[in-house]
């Protein structure tokens, strides 16, 4: 029986010894991206594609149907205004604190679920939220700096843009444009009729009680919501897992 001349075999590199430890020295060295910077780097891309979308021939329906809209309440908010119900106004802006405060704890009360039970569809969830209300300040900001306009009752109470350069003002409604970004991503991420409801009915009461509230004009509300809810869409669209949602067509590949 001739001798077993290990010179002349040839070993696959993954198969030696040696090999697996520059492979795991190689691996040690070379870290998965940090939440943080997966973070910023997803957040800029999303930024990107939310100032990009306008000019997307697929949304220039939805895009028109809500600037129509907007343009037709900014021509009759006065008018609006003078026919809204009396009464206690601060009880309808109590009555919007309450409901964004109520889905804000549920949404924080899942996300801290999902990490003491490892629940990955809850802290999915979470990551998604979170993600939604950065993009949603980034655009809600330099509208509102930009906008400047006075609420109800400010100046000369003719609703006049300009005025207010800061981000304390009434266009556009920053309460339900929070609140339906909120509501969206959490009713597509969990598609139930009764999550929806509890979702789209917590933003639908902030909406109506920040205008009842006399706190933003109608044009402001409109619009708030229209945004939130398409961020919130987005977000979630661009940034599902199919694994964790019905909702979700994209690849769990492309994250």
């Amino acid at each position: 029986m001739p001798a077993l001349d290990l010179a002349r075999l040839h070993f696959p590199p993954s198969d030696l010894p040696e090999a697996d430890a520059r492979e795991n020295s190689t691996r040690s060295i070379q870290p998965e991206e940090g939440l943080v910077r997966r973070s910023v780097r997803r957040t800029l891309q999303d930024q990107k594609s939310l100032y990009l979308a306008p000019f997307k021939p697929s949304n220039f329906k939805w895009h028109l149907l809500v600037l129509g809209g907007f343009g037709a309440l900014l021509a009759t908010d006065r008018r609006i205004e003078k026919h809204l119900p009396g009464g206690n106004v601060n009880l309808y802006s109590n009555i919007s604190n309450v409901a964004i405060g109520t889905l804000s704890g549920a949404l924080t009360a899942t996300w801290i679920y999902g990490f003491k039970t490892n629940n990955s569809k809850a802290k999915d969830m979470g990551y998604l939220e979170l993600e939604t209300l950065v993009n949603t300040f980034l655009i809600y900001t330099p509208m509102q700096l930009i906008g400047a306009r006075q609420r109800p009752g400010e100046g000369n109470g003719m609703g006049d843009f300009g005025k207010h350069h800061s981000v304390n003002t009434s266009f556009p409604a920053g309460h339900p444009m929070f609140t339906w970004a909120m509501a969206s991503t959490v009713a597509h991420e969990y598609p139930k009729p009764w999550v929806k409801i509890l979702a789209y009915g917590a933003a639908t009461a902030v909406t109506g009680g920040r205008l009842l509230g006399r706190n933003h004009w109608a044009s402001d509300t409109l619009l708030g919501s229209a945004l939130g809810y398409f961020i919130g869409s987005h977000v979630f669209h661009t940034r599902c897992n199919p694994q964790f949602s019905t909702a979700c067509h994209r690849s769990s590949d492309d994250q």
